[in-house]
Protein backbone atom coordinates (compact mmCIF):
# COMPACT_ATOMS: atom_id res chain seq x y z
CA UNK A 1 0.00 0.00 0.00
CA UNK A 2 1.29 3.54 -0.91
CA UNK A 3 0.85 6.00 1.76
CA UNK A 4 2.61 9.41 2.65
CA UNK A 5 5.07 8.75 5.07
CA UNK A 6 4.44 10.72 8.78
CA UNK A 7 6.24 11.85 11.00
CA UNK A 8 6.63 8.86 13.50
CA UNK A 9 4.49 9.39 16.70
CA UNK A 10 5.80 6.62 18.72
CA UNK A 11 8.93 5.74 20.56
CA UNK A 12 9.79 3.35 23.25
CA UNK A 13 11.98 3.74 25.75
CA UNK A 14 12.92 2.05 28.69
CA UNK A 15 9.42 0.16 28.59
CA UNK A 16 7.56 3.15 28.71
CA UNK A 17 6.11 5.39 26.23
CA UNK A 18 8.11 8.81 25.52
CA UNK A 19 5.54 10.77 23.07
CA UNK A 20 6.75 13.05 20.26
CA UNK A 21 4.03 15.33 19.13
CA UNK A 22 2.47 18.63 20.22
CA UNK A 23 -1.17 17.39 20.61
CA UNK A 24 -3.25 17.78 23.40
CA UNK A 25 -1.68 16.06 26.42
CA UNK A 26 -2.95 12.79 27.73
CA UNK A 27 -3.67 11.94 31.41
CA UNK A 28 -1.28 14.93 33.09
CA UNK A 29 -0.05 12.38 35.61
CA UNK A 30 0.95 9.37 34.02
CA UNK A 31 0.87 10.11 30.09
CA UNK A 32 -1.09 7.22 29.51
CA UNK A 33 -3.57 6.94 26.64
CA UNK A 34 -7.75 5.58 27.36
CA UNK A 35 -8.57 2.70 24.96
CA UNK A 36 -12.69 1.88 23.77
CA UNK A 37 -12.74 -1.47 22.48
CA UNK A 38 -16.00 -1.78 20.88
CA UNK A 39 -17.05 -5.31 19.45
CA UNK A 40 -20.60 -5.77 17.39
CA UNK A 41 -22.06 -9.24 17.27
CA UNK A 42 -22.59 -11.32 13.89
CA UNK A 43 -22.19 -8.12 12.20
CA UNK A 44 -21.19 -8.21 8.87
CA UNK A 45 -18.29 -6.90 6.58
CA UNK A 46 -21.15 -4.70 4.30
CA UNK A 47 -23.02 -3.80 6.93
CA UNK A 48 -22.29 -0.10 7.60
CA UNK A 49 -22.41 2.97 5.32
CA UNK A 50 -18.47 3.03 4.94
CA UNK A 51 -18.11 -0.50 3.44
CA UNK A 52 -20.75 -0.26 1.22
CA UNK A 53 -23.88 -0.50 2.84
CA UNK A 54 -26.98 0.94 0.72
CA UNK A 55 -30.36 0.26 2.66
CA UNK A 56 -29.32 0.87 6.17
CA UNK A 57 -28.03 3.97 8.14
CA UNK A 58 -25.12 4.04 10.04
CA UNK A 59 -23.54 7.76 10.07
CA UNK A 60 -22.05 7.51 13.49
CA UNK A 61 -19.64 5.02 12.23
CA UNK A 62 -19.33 6.61 8.78
CA UNK A 63 -18.04 9.29 10.59
CA UNK A 64 -15.64 7.46 12.81
CA UNK A 65 -14.14 6.01 9.66
CA UNK A 66 -13.43 9.48 8.08
CA UNK A 67 -12.40 10.59 11.29
CA UNK A 68 -9.75 7.59 11.43
CA UNK A 69 -8.67 4.75 10.32
CA UNK A 70 -11.15 2.35 8.43
CA UNK A 71 -9.21 -1.35 7.46
CA UNK A 72 -9.84 -3.74 4.60
CA UNK A 73 -8.20 -6.57 5.25
CA UNK A 74 -8.67 -7.28 8.73
CA UNK A 75 -10.01 -10.76 10.62
CA UNK A 76 -12.10 -12.13 13.35
CA UNK A 77 -10.40 -14.46 15.61
CA UNK A 78 -12.92 -17.55 14.75
CA UNK A 79 -16.07 -17.50 13.00
CA UNK A 80 -18.33 -17.68 15.82
CA UNK A 81 -18.76 -16.29 18.94
CA UNK A 82 -16.64 -17.47 22.07
CA UNK A 83 -13.68 -18.37 20.62
CA UNK A 84 -12.92 -15.47 18.54
CA UNK A 85 -13.80 -13.43 21.45
CA UNK A 86 -10.96 -15.92 23.42
CA UNK A 87 -8.50 -14.74 20.34
CA UNK A 88 -9.60 -11.32 20.88
CA UNK A 89 -8.73 -11.61 24.58
CA UNK A 90 -5.82 -14.07 24.99
CA UNK A 91 -3.63 -13.03 21.49
CA UNK A 92 -3.43 -16.71 20.60
CA UNK A 93 -5.27 -18.02 16.90
CA UNK A 94 -7.65 -20.74 17.34
CA UNK A 95 -5.02 -23.47 16.67
CA UNK A 96 -3.13 -22.89 20.10
CA UNK A 97 -6.10 -21.45 22.10
CA UNK A 98 -7.83 -22.62 25.14
CA UNK A 99 -11.55 -21.72 23.51
CA UNK A 100 -12.05 -23.32 20.49
CA UNK A 101 -15.48 -23.40 19.98
CA UNK A 102 -18.92 -22.67 20.80
CA UNK A 103 -20.33 -25.81 23.50
CA UNK A 104 -23.01 -26.41 25.77
CA UNK A 105 -22.28 -26.44 29.48
CA UNK A 106 -22.24 -30.31 29.56
CA UNK A 107 -18.99 -30.04 27.91
CA UNK A 108 -17.02 -30.01 31.19
CA UNK A 109 -16.09 -26.09 30.96
CA UNK A 110 -14.18 -26.08 27.54
CA UNK A 111 -15.89 -22.81 26.74
CA UNK A 112 -14.14 -21.18 29.47
CA UNK A 113 -11.11 -19.23 29.99
CA UNK A 114 -8.76 -20.59 32.87
CA UNK A 115 -6.76 -19.63 35.80
CA UNK A 116 -3.60 -18.36 34.73
CA UNK A 117 -4.66 -17.24 30.87
CA UNK A 118 -3.64 -13.59 30.16
CA UNK A 119 -5.75 -11.40 28.92
CA UNK A 120 -5.85 -7.66 27.56
CA UNK A 121 -7.40 -6.74 30.40
CA UNK A 122 -4.51 -7.98 32.53
CA UNK A 123 -2.12 -5.97 30.54
CA UNK A 124 -4.09 -3.15 31.33
CA UNK A 125 -4.26 -3.62 34.92
CA UNK A 126 -0.46 -4.33 35.13
CA UNK A 127 -0.26 -0.55 34.06
CA UNK A 128 -2.23 0.27 36.53
CA UNK A 129 -5.62 1.52 34.37
CA UNK A 130 -9.47 0.87 35.49
CA UNK A 131 -10.82 -1.66 33.43
CA UNK A 132 -14.56 -2.76 32.70
CA UNK A 133 -16.67 -4.97 30.29
CA UNK A 134 -20.20 -4.20 29.48
CA UNK A 135 -22.00 -6.66 27.33
CA UNK A 136 -21.29 -10.35 26.46
CA UNK A 137 -18.31 -12.12 27.93
CA UNK A 138 -19.31 -15.83 27.00
CA UNK A 139 -15.70 -17.16 28.32
CA UNK A 140 -16.38 -18.25 31.72
CA UNK A 141 -19.43 -17.89 34.40
CA UNK A 142 -20.23 -17.61 37.89
CA UNK A 143 -17.82 -19.61 40.39
CA UNK A 144 -15.31 -20.40 37.09
CA UNK A 145 -11.83 -19.95 36.54
CA UNK A 146 -13.13 -17.73 33.61
CA UNK A 147 -15.16 -15.10 35.29
CA UNK A 148 -14.61 -12.00 33.73
CA UNK A 149 -13.36 -10.44 37.13
CA UNK A 150 -10.66 -13.27 37.37
CA UNK A 151 -9.36 -12.52 34.07
CA UNK A 152 -8.50 -8.65 34.89
CA UNK A 153 -11.85 -6.34 34.52
CA UNK A 154 -12.63 -4.44 37.70
CA UNK A 155 -16.22 -4.17 36.77
CA UNK A 156 -18.80 -6.38 34.60
CA UNK A 157 -22.23 -5.90 33.39
CA UNK A 158 -24.42 -8.02 31.22
CA UNK A 159 -24.28 -10.97 29.92
CA UNK A 160 -21.99 -14.54 31.17
CA UNK A 161 -23.90 -16.87 28.90
CA UNK A 162 -24.03 -16.70 25.30
CA UNK A 163 -27.59 -18.38 25.23
CA UNK A 164 -28.74 -15.69 27.99
CA UNK A 165 -26.95 -13.04 25.55
CA UNK A 166 -29.39 -14.42 23.18
CA UNK A 167 -32.30 -12.59 25.57
CA UNK A 168 -32.93 -9.08 24.70
CA UNK A 169 -36.10 -9.16 27.15
CA UNK A 170 -34.64 -11.27 29.94
CA UNK A 171 -35.66 -11.22 33.35
CA UNK A 172 -31.84 -10.39 34.29
CA UNK A 173 -28.54 -9.23 33.84
CA UNK A 174 -25.56 -9.85 35.56
CA UNK A 175 -23.11 -7.44 37.64
CA UNK A 176 -20.16 -8.72 38.89
CA UNK A 177 -21.12 -12.35 40.24
CA UNK A 178 -24.82 -10.98 41.26
CA UNK A 179 -28.13 -10.85 39.32
CA UNK A 180 -29.37 -7.47 38.71
CA UNK A 181 -33.11 -7.97 37.97
CA UNK A 182 -35.15 -6.63 34.94
CA UNK A 183 -38.59 -5.81 34.83
CA UNK A 184 -39.40 -8.24 32.10
CA UNK A 185 -41.70 -10.41 32.08
CA UNK A 186 -40.90 -14.12 30.39
CA UNK A 187 -42.72 -16.34 27.96
CA UNK A 188 -40.25 -18.59 27.89
CA UNK A 189 -37.02 -18.54 29.92
CA UNK A 190 -34.71 -21.16 31.37
CA UNK A 191 -32.53 -21.07 34.05
CA UNK A 192 -29.43 -19.61 31.82
CA UNK A 193 -31.76 -16.47 30.68
CA UNK A 194 -32.42 -17.87 27.32
CA UNK A 195 -35.88 -17.28 25.89
CA UNK A 196 -38.21 -14.34 25.35
CA UNK A 197 -40.43 -11.87 26.79
CA UNK A 198 -44.35 -11.54 26.88
CA UNK A 199 -44.09 -8.34 28.73
CA UNK A 200 -41.27 -6.54 27.22
CA UNK A 201 -39.99 -3.44 29.30
CA UNK A 202 -35.86 -3.27 29.72
CA UNK A 203 -34.41 -3.61 26.33
CA UNK A 204 -31.20 -5.27 27.71
CA UNK A 205 -29.15 -3.27 25.20
CA UNK A 206 -30.24 0.08 26.83
CA UNK A 207 -29.74 -0.88 30.37
CA UNK A 208 -25.85 -1.68 28.95
CA UNK A 209 -25.46 1.09 27.01
CA UNK A 210 -26.56 3.32 30.59
CA UNK A 211 -24.27 1.44 32.70
CA UNK A 212 -21.47 1.84 30.40
CA UNK A 213 -21.78 5.40 29.90
CA UNK A 214 -22.19 5.96 33.28
CA UNK A 215 -19.12 4.18 34.54
CA UNK A 216 -17.24 6.17 31.61
CA UNK A 217 -18.15 9.49 33.85
CA UNK A 218 -17.26 8.22 37.31
CA UNK A 219 -13.92 6.65 35.59
CA UNK A 220 -13.13 9.58 33.04
CA UNK A 221 -10.26 11.16 34.87
CA UNK A 222 -8.19 8.21 35.14
CA UNK A 223 -6.38 5.64 32.80
CA UNK A 224 -9.30 2.82 31.40
CA UNK A 225 -9.60 0.42 29.34
CA UNK A 226 -13.77 -0.04 28.35
CA UNK A 227 -14.80 -3.18 26.75
CA UNK A 228 -17.84 -2.50 25.00
CA UNK A 229 -18.91 -6.01 23.69
CA UNK A 230 -22.38 -5.19 22.48
CA UNK A 231 -25.15 -8.25 21.50
CA UNK A 232 -26.43 -6.35 18.43
CA UNK A 233 -27.66 -7.36 16.02
CA UNK A 234 -27.40 -11.05 16.99
CA UNK A 235 -30.58 -12.92 17.28
CA UNK A 236 -32.68 -14.35 19.77
CA UNK A 237 -32.34 -18.07 18.65
CA UNK A 238 -35.13 -19.24 20.78
CA UNK A 239 -37.69 -16.39 19.80
CA UNK A 240 -36.70 -17.42 16.29
CA UNK A 241 -38.14 -20.60 17.05
CA UNK A 242 -40.57 -19.66 19.22
CA UNK A 243 -42.26 -16.57 17.78
CA UNK A 244 -40.37 -16.23 14.01
CA UNK A 245 -38.49 -13.58 14.79
CA UNK A 246 -35.38 -13.34 16.57
CA UNK A 247 -34.44 -9.81 15.50
CA UNK A 248 -35.99 -7.73 19.04
CA UNK A 249 -35.69 -4.00 19.11
CA UNK A 250 -38.22 -1.56 20.82
CA UNK A 251 -39.08 -0.51 17.66
CA UNK A 252 -38.32 -0.31 13.91
CA UNK A 253 -37.49 3.51 13.56
CA UNK A 254 -37.08 4.81 10.55
CA UNK A 255 -37.70 1.68 8.80
CA UNK A 256 -41.04 0.88 10.17
CA UNK A 257 -42.69 2.07 7.00
CA UNK A 258 -40.42 0.24 4.79
CA UNK A 259 -42.07 -2.92 2.87
CA UNK A 260 -40.03 -5.76 4.52
CA UNK A 261 -40.36 -8.32 6.70
CA UNK A 262 -40.40 -7.72 10.30
CA UNK A 263 -37.19 -9.58 11.13
CA UNK A 264 -35.26 -7.47 8.13
CA UNK A 265 -36.69 -4.21 9.58
CA UNK A 266 -35.60 -5.42 13.28
CA UNK A 267 -31.89 -6.40 11.87
CA UNK A 268 -31.68 -3.04 10.31
CA UNK A 269 -33.04 -0.95 13.30
CA UNK A 270 -30.59 -3.17 15.54
CA UNK A 271 -27.91 -1.71 13.25
CA UNK A 272 -29.00 1.69 13.54
CA UNK A 273 -29.05 1.61 17.19
CA UNK A 274 -25.58 0.00 17.54
CA UNK A 275 -24.91 2.95 15.73
CA UNK A 276 -26.59 5.39 17.33
CA UNK A 277 -25.56 4.17 20.86
CA UNK A 278 -21.84 4.40 19.25
CA UNK A 279 -22.26 8.30 18.31
CA UNK A 280 -23.61 8.90 22.36
CA UNK A 281 -20.08 6.99 23.53
CA UNK A 282 -18.05 9.35 20.93
CA UNK A 283 -20.06 12.78 22.24
CA UNK A 284 -19.12 11.66 25.63
CA UNK A 285 -15.32 11.85 25.09
CA UNK A 286 -15.84 15.14 23.48
CA UNK A 287 -17.73 16.13 26.02
CA UNK A 288 -15.41 15.28 28.80
CA UNK A 289 -12.53 16.92 27.17
CA UNK A 290 -10.65 13.25 26.60
CA UNK A 291 -11.83 12.61 22.81
CA UNK A 292 -7.81 13.43 21.77
CA UNK A 293 -6.59 11.33 24.45
CA UNK A 294 -8.33 8.04 23.95
CA UNK A 295 -7.99 5.40 21.18
CA UNK A 296 -11.43 3.59 20.01
CA UNK A 297 -11.70 0.58 18.04
CA UNK A 298 -14.85 -0.72 16.83
CA UNK A 299 -15.00 -4.50 14.90
CA UNK A 300 -17.54 -8.01 15.06
CA UNK A 301 -16.79 -10.98 16.49
CA UNK A 302 -17.61 -12.50 13.56
CA UNK A 303 -19.44 -12.74 10.14
CA UNK A 304 -23.28 -11.69 9.71
CA UNK A 305 -26.00 -14.29 10.41
CA UNK A 306 -29.53 -15.47 9.35
CA UNK A 307 -30.12 -16.92 12.77
CA UNK A 308 -33.58 -14.26 13.36
CA UNK A 309 -35.24 -15.63 9.89
CA UNK A 310 -33.72 -12.31 8.85
CA UNK A 311 -33.03 -12.46 5.03
CA UNK A 312 -29.20 -11.62 4.00
CA UNK A 313 -30.44 -11.24 0.13
CA UNK A 314 -31.70 -8.05 1.13
CA UNK A 315 -29.17 -6.32 2.78
CA UNK A 316 -25.68 -8.18 1.14
CA UNK A 317 -23.90 -8.19 5.18
CA UNK A 318 -21.20 -9.53 3.83
CA UNK A 319 -20.80 -7.34 1.15
CA UNK A 320 -18.48 -8.72 -1.95
CA UNK A 321 -17.76 -11.69 -0.06
CA UNK A 322 -18.74 -15.28 -0.13
CA UNK A 323 -20.04 -17.07 3.09
CA UNK A 324 -21.28 -15.78 6.43
CA UNK A 325 -21.51 -16.79 9.91
CA UNK A 326 -19.54 -20.71 10.72
CA UNK A 327 -18.20 -20.70 7.13
CA UNK A 328 -13.96 -20.56 6.79
CA UNK A 329 -14.41 -18.10 3.40
CA UNK A 330 -13.93 -14.05 3.35
CA UNK A 331 -17.70 -13.74 4.48
CA UNK A 332 -17.58 -15.49 7.61
CA UNK A 333 -14.59 -14.24 9.15
CA UNK A 334 -13.45 -11.00 7.37
CA UNK A 335 -15.10 -7.91 9.38
CA UNK A 336 -14.91 -4.51 9.72
CA UNK A 337 -11.85 -2.83 11.69
CA UNK A 338 -11.72 0.75 12.57
CA UNK A 339 -9.20 2.88 14.50
CA UNK A 340 -9.88 6.64 15.72
CA UNK A 341 -7.69 8.76 17.53
CA UNK A 342 -8.45 12.57 16.64
CA UNK A 343 -4.76 14.34 16.82
CA UNK A 344 -2.63 10.41 16.01
CA UNK A 345 -4.43 8.58 13.20
CA UNK A 346 -4.97 11.14 10.42
CA UNK A 347 -8.72 11.47 8.98
CA UNK A 348 -9.99 9.43 6.05
CA UNK A 349 -7.01 6.56 6.24
CA UNK A 350 -7.58 3.28 4.38
CA UNK A 351 -5.28 0.73 5.34
CA UNK A 352 -4.63 -2.62 3.76
CA UNK A 353 -2.70 -4.00 6.29
CA UNK A 354 -3.56 -8.06 7.20
CA UNK A 355 -4.08 -8.35 10.68
CA UNK A 356 -6.45 -9.96 13.27
CA UNK A 357 -7.87 -10.08 16.29
CA UNK A 358 -4.65 -11.79 17.78
CA UNK A 359 -3.00 -8.67 17.36
CA UNK A 360 -4.76 -6.34 19.64
CA UNK A 361 -2.55 -7.80 22.28
CA UNK A 362 0.90 -6.96 21.37
CA UNK A 363 -0.73 -3.64 20.11
CA UNK A 364 -1.60 -3.22 23.67
CA UNK A 365 1.58 -4.30 25.16
CA UNK A 366 3.07 -1.80 22.87
CA UNK A 367 0.72 1.09 23.67
CA UNK A 368 1.81 0.30 27.59
CA UNK A 369 4.91 0.16 27.51
CA UNK A 370 5.09 -3.34 28.32
CA UNK A 371 6.84 -6.26 27.17
CA UNK A 372 5.20 -9.23 24.82
CA UNK A 373 4.76 -12.47 26.68
CA UNK A 374 5.62 -15.41 24.77
CA UNK A 375 4.25 -18.02 22.92
CA UNK A 376 1.58 -15.40 21.46
CA UNK A 377 0.11 -15.42 18.03
CA UNK A 378 0.47 -11.62 18.25
CA UNK A 379 1.90 -8.75 16.28
CA UNK A 380 1.33 -4.86 17.26
CA UNK A 381 -0.34 -2.85 14.57
CA UNK A 382 0.66 0.52 15.87
CA UNK A 383 2.78 1.16 13.53
CA UNK A 384 0.51 0.80 10.93
CA UNK A 385 -1.82 2.61 12.89
CA UNK A 386 -0.19 6.00 14.10
CA UNK A 387 2.65 6.25 11.14
CA UNK A 388 1.90 3.83 8.36
CA UNK A 389 5.44 3.40 6.93
CA UNK A 390 7.09 -0.18 6.01
CA UNK A 391 8.20 -0.26 9.81
CA UNK A 392 4.76 -2.32 9.78
CA UNK A 393 5.36 -6.16 11.02
CA UNK A 394 3.60 -8.63 8.67
CA UNK A 395 2.20 -12.48 9.82
CA UNK A 396 4.25 -15.27 7.74
CA UNK A 397 0.43 -16.21 7.63
CA UNK A 398 -3.06 -16.23 9.43
CA UNK A 399 -4.80 -19.66 10.41
CA UNK A 400 -8.11 -20.65 11.96
CA UNK A 401 -9.81 -23.96 12.57
CA UNK A 402 -13.45 -24.62 13.25
CA UNK A 403 -15.02 -27.65 14.94
CA UNK A 404 -18.76 -28.02 13.48
CA UNK A 405 -20.29 -29.67 10.61
CA UNK A 406 -17.45 -32.13 10.16
CA UNK A 407 -14.53 -29.23 10.61
CA UNK A 408 -12.48 -27.10 8.47
CA UNK A 409 -9.46 -25.23 8.91
CA UNK A 410 -8.22 -22.15 6.53
CA UNK A 411 -5.09 -20.36 6.29
CA UNK A 412 -4.42 -17.12 4.88
CA UNK A 413 -1.00 -16.26 3.55
CA UNK A 414 -0.21 -13.41 0.80
CA UNK A 415 -2.93 -12.58 -1.29
CA UNK A 416 -3.36 -16.64 -0.97
CA UNK A 417 -6.57 -18.24 1.20
CA UNK A 418 -6.75 -21.78 1.49
CA UNK A 419 -9.66 -23.62 3.08
CA UNK A 420 -9.26 -27.24 4.13
CA UNK A 421 -12.86 -29.39 4.89
CA UNK A 422 -13.02 -31.69 6.53
CA UNK A 423 -10.49 -30.50 9.05
CA UNK A 424 -6.82 -32.31 8.46
CA UNK A 425 -8.05 -34.80 5.58
CA UNK A 426 -10.53 -33.25 3.33
CA UNK A 427 -9.56 -31.14 0.04
CA UNK A 428 -8.02 -28.00 -0.13
CA UNK A 429 -9.40 -25.23 -1.59
CA UNK A 430 -7.21 -22.21 -2.79
CA UNK A 431 -8.06 -18.58 -3.62
CA UNK A 432 -6.77 -15.33 -5.48
CA UNK A 433 -7.85 -12.59 -2.81
CA UNK A 434 -6.13 -10.14 -4.86
CA UNK A 435 -7.70 -10.93 -8.40
CA UNK A 436 -11.29 -12.84 -6.52
CA UNK A 437 -12.37 -11.75 -3.19
CA UNK A 438 -15.46 -13.28 -3.61
CA UNK A 439 -13.81 -16.69 -3.60
CA UNK A 440 -15.79 -17.90 -6.64
CA UNK A 441 -12.97 -19.65 -8.72
CA UNK A 442 -10.55 -22.54 -6.71
CA UNK A 443 -7.15 -22.27 -7.94
CA UNK A 444 -5.94 -25.58 -6.71
CA UNK A 445 -5.41 -27.53 -9.35
CA UNK A 446 -2.66 -24.44 -11.03
CA UNK A 447 -1.15 -24.32 -7.83
CA UNK A 448 0.08 -27.75 -6.48
CA UNK A 449 3.26 -25.69 -4.63
CA UNK A 450 1.09 -23.73 -3.16
CA UNK A 451 -1.45 -26.11 -1.98
CA UNK A 452 1.43 -27.90 -0.64
CA UNK A 453 2.89 -24.82 1.07
CA UNK A 454 -0.58 -24.17 2.57
CA UNK A 455 -0.66 -27.76 3.70
CA UNK A 456 2.35 -27.58 6.26
CA UNK A 457 0.52 -24.15 7.47
CA UNK A 458 -2.44 -25.86 8.40
CA UNK A 459 -0.03 -28.60 10.38
CA UNK A 460 2.29 -26.32 11.86
CA UNK A 461 -0.48 -24.45 13.39
CA UNK A 462 -2.52 -27.00 14.73
CA UNK A 463 -1.68 -28.01 18.66
CA UNK A 464 -3.86 -31.30 19.84
CA UNK A 465 -5.99 -30.18 22.52
CA UNK A 466 -7.76 -33.66 23.29
CA UNK A 467 -11.18 -31.19 24.74
CA UNK A 468 -11.61 -30.42 21.17
CA UNK A 469 -12.29 -33.18 18.56
CA UNK A 470 -14.48 -33.82 15.57
CA UNK A 471 -15.44 -36.93 15.39
CA UNK A 472 -17.02 -36.78 12.32
CA UNK A 473 -14.60 -36.53 9.50
CA UNK A 474 -16.95 -37.96 6.31
CA UNK A 475 -19.89 -36.17 4.93
CA UNK A 476 -22.08 -39.22 5.82
CA UNK A 477 -21.32 -38.57 9.79
CA UNK A 478 -21.15 -34.95 9.82
CA UNK A 479 -24.29 -33.50 11.19
CA UNK A 480 -24.82 -36.41 13.91
CA UNK A 481 -21.45 -35.98 15.44
CA UNK A 482 -21.73 -32.59 15.69
CA UNK A 483 -25.31 -32.95 17.33
CA UNK A 484 -23.71 -35.17 19.69
CA UNK A 485 -21.03 -32.08 20.92
CA UNK A 486 -23.08 -28.78 19.93
CA UNK A 487 -26.88 -27.23 20.83
CA UNK A 488 -29.31 -27.82 18.36
CA UNK A 489 -29.36 -23.95 18.86
CA UNK A 490 -25.88 -23.26 17.73
CA UNK A 491 -26.77 -24.73 14.29
CA UNK A 492 -25.42 -23.64 11.18
CA UNK A 493 -27.24 -21.42 8.66
CA UNK A 494 -26.12 -21.97 4.73
CA UNK A 495 -23.80 -19.36 2.94
CA UNK A 496 -25.56 -16.90 1.04
CA UNK A 497 -23.66 -16.59 -2.50
CA UNK A 498 -22.04 -13.05 -3.61
CA UNK A 499 -24.13 -11.33 -5.54
CA UNK A 500 -22.35 -10.43 -8.97
CA UNK A 501 -23.96 -6.79 -8.68
CA UNK A 502 -22.39 -6.05 -5.38
CA UNK A 503 -19.89 -3.57 -5.79
CA UNK A 504 -16.61 -4.68 -4.17
CA UNK A 505 -16.06 -2.34 -1.14
CA UNK A 506 -12.55 -3.54 -0.29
Amino acid sequence: MQRVKRPVLLMLASSALTWMTNSQPMHAATGKPNLILILADDLGYGDLGCYGQQLIQTPNLDRMAAEGMRFTQFYAGSTVCAPSRSVLMTGKHTGHIRVRGNAPRTSGGIQALRKGDRTLAHIFKDADYATALFGKWGLGEIGSEGHSNAMGFDEFFGYLSQRHAHNYYPSFLIHDSTKYLLRNVAEVEDEEGAGWAKQKVDYSHDVIMDKALRWLELNRAKPFFLYLALTLPHANNEATRGTGNGQEVPDYGIYGDKPWPDPDKGQAAMISRLDRDIGRLLARLKEYGIDDNTLVFFSSDNGPHREGNNNPNLFRPGGPLRGMKRSLYEGGIRVPFVARWPGRIKSGERSDHVGYFGDLFATVCELTGQKLPPGLDSISFLPEVLDGTAKQAKHDFLYWEFYEEGGRQAVRFGKHKAIREPMFSGKISLYDLAKDIGETRDIAARHPDLVAKATRMMNKAHVHDPAWRVRGQTADTRSSSIRQVFRASERSWPTTPRARSVKEII
